[in-house]
């Protein structure tokens, strides 16, 4: 059997910390901007971690890296 490969949309959109954790960029920061405060539109620019229901799922995505 060939290596499994790694989902490339998953390899884009998520990245593993040192200490394991998975981190992903916020939604709502493409577009319709002007409503939007500064504040929160600076917010959308920090990572935050995945939600533990999700974690299982993108593990297996990437378990070819």
């Amino acid at each position: 059997m060939p290596k499994m490969k790694s989902h490339s949309g998953t390899k884009k959109r998520f990245r593993r910390t040192g200490t394991g954790k998975l981190m992903r960029a916020k939604a709502f920061k493409s577009h319709i901007l002007t409503k939007k405060s500064t504040k929160r539109k600076r917010n959308f620019r920090q990572e935050t971690e995945i939600a533990a229901a999700d974690a299982k799922v993108v593990n297996a995505r990437l378990a070819g890296r």
